[in-house]
């Protein structure tokens, strides 16, 4: 009835499957074992939900599932035979019987449907579909006896699910009895007005309807229009009663589907005596008990199927579940637990700590985790910690120190306690596995396990919902009572109907031999892949570092040859013991003598330090921390090479960088006991000119030892001062300097490294006391400064003698530019760098007379402004053993700037012209200093800035305003532009007309689906550009200066005084439209005919478009325009398309666009499918037709507006419409959309493989391909089927 309406709808939780982010190492990662249930999942193959439901009621009838396995393959034929064409193979039944043998024997957390859905002759499409369950219900039912034909099994479902019910029409006025019998193989039951299943049948089966007045019955035997009374029963009951409840029904009034949520209860327990035709039987025969509910969650437009059921043979493990009633509004108990004594719930570390760690097997299922941690704190992770913490799944990798996957990805445990393998559940693989012939495939007697609370008798309730099976308390059904997840079909069973005992626990109990015997083999299978992925997975690579190859030196272990670094690798499961591993080394190392001890240890920069030695033999490496890439040591566990070593962290070393200083013979810059030019560059390093210098040293130091000890390793006297880098001093950097140190107090010698801070890379600076007679140190209270030699450095600068461009060839300018290396100093004034400069290259003469200056260059070589020739080396930003260029020109003064500056245009490179000014100099007088400097006069000049795109931009409004005040940098660049200076607050807007492709005055709103051909061939006319996503042009007309607080109506009226638009008729300013354009394309229409510019958010040098209209336009702030276009009907075309107003300020819904739309048109909204247009790629998005479902814990009901995501309609839009009563195509697509659409992917390839995107002769050209917005519409509905052979 329904056909695939419901959609699956994904639940919020953690997949425990491999994508998740646990990486398998091996090929393929084996499918999960059972879980505590002992009961195996069915996996849903995208929209299968409804198929594993019915499926697992049916395996869980035990007298459907043993007639089933009693159909042997003389009858049913084999399924290695079906390829051949005269072999009748029954191929649904036999599949069926696999799938249930699976079911039962085979120890996996879920079996597949594919080979199943593949005899039913299902595509992929119809496993992605979700379907009605009442419908399969009955489709598989009619399979199943068309495939059973001339078997044994012809009359299953009749024997089993077969009952009748009669109609009895009886006369008023004479008495005769009229019946009709009907079959049924499923009761459907009304819910609509009803409040239970008894209420139901009661309306059914004893209430009668009357012929009476109008609606007279005609009696045979009578021969006349009567009075009559008509009335039904139930004839035959059979063994199963399947009641499908009427959820969904449809509401004329508003033309919708919906779904019934009331509460509607059913009973466990039901006698059905009162509603027979026959009740004199004994009780049994009418007494029936619930053993399956079939549960819809969602609404009628999507959803997500599972199953209660009642395991009559009691073949799975039922343990109460924990806590699952518990209403989440209840206070929770707080038990005594370690674990909860200090639980912080806005810690969501510390919960799901304390969550895994109260598990007996000190594990959780991943699809457990979520709804765990809901009882926990009462709110889900989503709306505590997703926020902060983004998804759960990610949220347990990124703690990979904490958290563990174990059981092939399907459990999460912490790693400090791992389940142990005793509290694993048994499965069935540990008997199936058996080299027994005939093994016992009981999965309840493989283990003794620790009774759980017992339940009453028969009441073996679980959840199968797909992949996962949970325990369920008889209670639980109660919830099913009403709501959007709540009952759909019942299934009952006679009371009467009894189980032999040995069918009790025993999942082998009517099975084939040959089912048992391919189960047996499929558990050997599974087992040996997971034997191979769990020793592939639990391999680790461990480095050996063994104790010959090593020295102590510097506090930590080092290797005595820089060739051979003494480490081995070892692959090794870990979970072996650590004396299996010792075992291992002593194979390896046959020359090893003496006790091994085996320390786990690290690489630090000071050198591998070793920490907790492995004395326990019998603990697994997994549990003694051992992982991939450890590092281990192995050595005799007392000393290496006679020195006698400290482990643990407190004795970890740390790598110290120890200065002293320096003084140097020669004139290089020193290097000594490996300092580098890095060291250099900070301040030390050695000296120029036989200065003085620091030297660095790195040494390391055990964490332990005290700030004494290592003064006396280093062999200082006891009068030596030790100091540390204050963070507070000023470093020698850029341009030199000095650094700062504080002197340590004589107490701290006794304290140790770890209790002073100090850590890898820290300074360490030793003096003597006669140290500070030099002026390179000098002490003030406990802080020395360091004066570094850095002030000692150089500058490199070039003679450039015509940087403005002109000059010789390139032979004649290598010639003159010429390059010295002049000494300097961070404290040098650059006036004293410029003079030695000239020294150095001899232009005392050449320069006579002649102003120069020093600049800066760039990395592509331009020059930089003049640098202030006032101001020192450090001052002025500049880097020693840097370059430096002398050119001609004026050296700006520290209290002037150096602007470039152009007139009338932006400046292209080189051709700007330079001035120098004063930093208080207004606007006014720097601007006729640019004018005097280029001899132009008047004043019909202003300055403009540049933009960020180096164009003319803002002017400079305030005349009267000093540069500084208008933050104007060193070097910034001014274009001096004609034309008076437009009033403050004035905008400078770019007008646009809005042309008719045929020339006329009425300027159209046509798409580019008509014409597009015309459009993108004709040649282009100056001051035209095309508007993207139209095919009329756009002319330029002007400018318009205007207020800002001017209105709208002020801006219409000053464009239609430009001479380009005096050919226009307006009448009013309402005749105008007013478009705001962006990127050449039509963004939006200004509205308001009295806001002003200012706000509606109009800048200078905003582009506007103006169009002319046949009649008065005044647009509300929520109506928007649409450009609506009728698909042609049988054809893939458009009519030309027509403007429409849709007024979304009361509603913004696709109801009330097609509403609006329906009216415009004079159409039914029911017949009208609507579908917005992405101009950017020719796509078309299909508009909803109904508001979307929302789940169940939300409160309000969430209405879907175009406004917002996905469809964000605006302005200009356009929106395809398909009348469905005279059109069937729903395809909005037109030839040339798909044409452009082919052009983009082949762009986009050509881009994806690095060539060059080829050009488009399309409207759009080539351009971005952008991704479509997607939007969630239902697929259509289509029939469900089961394709059978023909077995007569």
């Amino acid at each position: 009835m329904f056909g695939n309406l419901f959609e699956e709808e994904e639940e919020e939780g953690f997949s425990p499957g491999p994508s998740t982010g646990r990486v398998a190492k091996g090929p393929e990662e084996p499918p999960p074992p059972r879980g505590r249930s002992h009961l195996s999942g069915i996996k849903n193959q995208g929209g299968t939900c409804y198929l594993n439901s019915l499926l697992q009621t049916l395996l869980f009838t035990p007298e459907f599932r043993e007639e089933l396995f009693r159909l042997g393959p003389e009858e049913l034929g084999r399924l290695e035979d079906k390829d051949i064409p005269e072999a009748k193979v029954r191929v649904i039944p036999l599949e069926l019987q696999r799938l249930f043998a699976r079911l039962l024997l085979v120890d996996q957390q879920s079996a597949s449907t594919a080979d199943l859905t593949d005899s039913f002759g299902w595509n992929n499409s119809e496993e992605t579909n979700q379907h009605d369950v009442q419908e399969l219900n009955r489709i598989l039912f009619s399979a199943l006896e068309h495939s059973l034909v001339g078997t044994s099994g012809s009359t299953l479902i009749h024997r089993l699910y077969h009952g009748t019910t009669v109609n009895s029409i009886v006369c008023k006025e004479c008495g005769n009895v009229s019946q009709r019998q009907e079959d049924f193989l499923d009761l459907t039951v009304c819910v609509c007005g009803v409040c239970s299943l008894e209420g139901a049948l009661w309306d059914m089966f004893m209430a009668e309807e009357l012929f009476e007045g109008s609606n007279l019955y005609r009696c045979a035997q009578c021969d006349r229009l009567v009075t009559a009374a008509k009335s039904t029963k139930l004839r035959k009951l059979p063994p199963f009663m399947t009641m499908s409840l009427l959820r969904f029904s449809f509401d004329f009034a508003k033309c919708e589907r919906y779904k019934e949520t009331g509460r509607y209860t059913f009973p466990l327990t039901i006698n059905l005596r009162p509603f027979c035709e026959q009740t004199d039987g004994d009780d049994s025969e009418y007494s029936y008990e619930l053993f399956s509910v079939i549960i819809h969650k969602g609404g009628c437009y999507g959803g997500h199927y599972h199953v209660y059921i009642r395991d009559i043979d009691q073949l799975g493990q039922w343990e109460p579940p924990e806590e699952d009633s518990k209403p989440k509004t209840q206070k929770k108990v707080k038990e005594v637990n370690v674990c909860e004594t200090e639980l912080e719930e806005d810690d969501p570390l510390s919960v799901l700590t304390a969550i895994i760690a109260q598990e007996t097997s000190k594990s959780v299922l991943l699809d457990q985790l979520g709804q765990k941690l809901m009882d926990k704190i009462g709110s889900s992770w989503s709306k505590k910690f997703r926020k902060h913490y983004g998804p759960i799944g990610k949220f347990l990798q990124s703690h990979n120190d904490v958290f563990i996957l174990v059981s092939n990805g399907t459990r999460v445990a912490l790693k400090a306690s791992p389940p142990s393998p005793t509290t694993e559940p048994p499965s069935p693989a540990e008997q199936t596995t058996s080299s027994d012939p005939s093994p016992d495939l009981n999965p309840g007697t493989a283990k003794t396990q620790p009774e759980p609370e017992p339940e009453p008798e028969g009441s073996h309730w679980f959840d199968l919902n797909d992949s996962t099976v949970h325990s369920i308390r008889e209670s639980d059904i109660e919830k099913q009572f009403q709501g959007k997840e709540s009952a759909y079909m019942l299934f009952y069973r006679k009371a009467q109907l009894h189980r032999p005992s040995e069918a009790l626990k025993n999942p082998l109990y009517e099975v084939p031999r040959h089912l048992v015997q391919m189960a047996q083999e499929e558990n050997g299978r599974l087992q040996h892949r997971r034997e191979e992925f769990e020793a592939t997975n639990n391999s680790v690579e461990l480095h050996l570092h063994l104790a010959p190859s090593y020295r102590l030196e510097n506090g930590a272990l080092q290797p005595i040859s820089k060739e051979q670094d003494g480490v081995t690798t070892l692959n090794f499961d870990r979970r072996k013991t650590v004396g299996d591993l010792r075992l291992a080394i002593y194979q390896m190392q046959e020359l090893w003598e003496g006790d091994m001890a085996l320390t786990v240890a690290k690489s630090l920069p000071a050198g591998l330090h070793l920490y907790n030695t492995l004395t326990d033999d019998n603990v697994s490496l997994y549990s003694a921390g051992i992982y991939t890439n450890s590092d281990l040591f192995v050595w005799n566990g007392r000393e290496v090479c006679g020195a006698t070593i400290l482990t643990g962290a407190e004795w970890e070393p740390v790598l110290l960088n120890v200065v002293r200083p320096f003084l140097g013979d020669d004139g290089d810059i020193g290097v000594e006991n490996g300092v580098g030019d890095k060291e250099e560059e900070e301040g030390g390093g050695g000296v120029e000119n036989g200065g003085p210098g620091l030297t660095r040293e790195a040494r390391g130091f055990a964490g332990g030892a005290t700030l004494g000890e290592v003064k006396e390793a280093l062999g200082e006297p006891q009068e030596s001062l030790l100091c540390q880098e204050h963070g507070g001093g000023k470093k020698g950097g850029e341009g030199g300097g000095a650094s700062g140190w504080k002197l340590f107090p004589p107490e701290d010698m006794q304290r140790t490294l770890r209790e002073l801070a100090l850590k890898d890379g820290d300074a360490l600076l030793v003096l003597e006391p006669q140290s500070f007679d030099s002026s390179v140190f000098s002490l003030s209270g406990d802080v020395v400064t360091v004066t570094t030699p850095s002030d000692c450095r150089w500058l490199q600068v070039e003679f450039r003698p015509h940087h403005g461009g002109g000059g010789g060839g390139e032979g004649e300018e290598e010639e003159e530019r010429r390059k010295a290396k002049v000494p300097a100093s961070g404290n040098m004034l650059l006036c004293e760098v410029k003079r030695r400069a000239i020294e150095e290259l001899q232009l005392q003469q050449q320069l006579t007379g002649v102003e120069c200056c020093l600049r800066q260059v760039d990395r592509t070589g331009k020059l930089l402004p003049p640098v202030c020739e006032e101001q020192s080396v450090r001052e002025a930003g500049v880097r020693l053993m840097t370059n430096l260029t002398l050119c001609p020109g004026s050296a700006p003064k520290a209290s002037q700037l150096f602007l470039h500056f152009s007139v009338s245009k932006a400046p292209s490179a080189g051709l700007e012209m330079d001035i120098i000014v004063a930093q208080t100099c207004t606007v006014k007088e720097c601007l006729k200093a640019m004018l005097d400097a280029v001899g132009l006069e008047g004043t019909s000049w202003h300055l403009r800035r540049l933009d960020w795109c180096e164009e003319v931009g803002e002017p400079l409004m305030d005349e009267d305003a000093s540069l500084s005040e208008l933050k104007i940098s060193h070097g910034e660049t001014l274009v001096v532009t004609e034309g008076q200076l437009p009033p403050k607050g004035f905008l400078k807007l770019s007008v646009w007309l809005y042309l008719d492709p045929s020339n006329n005055s009425t300027v159209s709103m046509e798409t580019d689906f008509n014409h597009s051909d015309e459009c993108s061939s004709t040649g282009q006319r100056p001051g035209v550009m095309p508007a993207v996503g139209t095919n009329v042009d756009l002319r330029t007309v002007g400018h318009v200066e205007i207020s800002d607080d001017a209105t709208l109506e002020d801006l219409k009226t000053q464009v239609m005084t430009l001479p380009s638009l005096q050919c226009v008729c307006v009448p009013t300013p309402a005749f105008l439209r007013v478009w705001q354009t962006e990127g050449q394309r039509l963004a939006r229409v200004l509205r308001g005919q009295q806001l002003t510019l200012r706000k509606l958010k109009l800048t200078s040098g905003t582009e506007l478009c103006v169009q002319q209209l046949p009649k008065e336009e005044d647009l509300g702030p929520k109506e928007v325009l649409l450009r609506v276009q009728m698909g042609v009907p049988g054809e893939r075309c458009y009519y030309p398309p027509e403007e429409v107003v849709w007024d979304a300020t009361r509603d913004s819904s696709p109801r009330s666009l097609r509403t609006a739309l329906a009216a415009h048109y004079g159409l039914s909204p029911d017949s009208l499918l609507l579908a917005k247009r992405q101009p950017d790629n020719h796509t078309w998005d299909t508009v909803s037709n109904w508001n979307q479902q929302v789940s169940k814990r939300k409160k309000k009901k969430k209405t879907e507006s175009l406004l917002g995501a996905p469809f964000h309609l605006k302005d200009g839009d356009t929106i395809g419409i398909k009348n469905l009563l005279i059109d069937s195509n729903r395809d909005f697509c037109t030839l040339e959309d798909e044409q452009v659409q082919q052009r983009l992917r082949e762009q986009a390839e050509q881009r994806r493989k690095g060539g060059q995107a080829a050009g488009s002769d399309g409207p759009q050209g080539p351009g971005p391909e952008k991704k479509a917005g997607k939007t969630k519409s239902r697929k259509p509905e289509v029939p469900l089927s089961i394709n059978v052979g023909v077995f007569r």
